[in-house]
């Protein structure tokens, strides 16, 4: 007789995971990501008040 095989959860499988901090190159290209979308936003917005003067009133 086999033993029941039970399917584990996304929650159970993340609590039997180890925690590993990040590593810096990890930490340096999350920082790097979020100012590069912070200035493009602000470019953007820019560009756009720029072009379409109408749309920012």
């Amino acid at each position: 007789m086999e033993p029941e095989v039970k399917d584990a959860t996304f929650s159970e499988e993340l609590s039997q995971m180890e925690w590993e901090p990040l590593m810096p190159i990890e930490k340096k290209l999350i920082a790097w990501s979020i100012s590069l979308g912070v200035v493009l936003l602000f470019v953007l917005y820019f560009v756009s008040a720029e072009f379409f003067p109408g749309a920012h009133g």
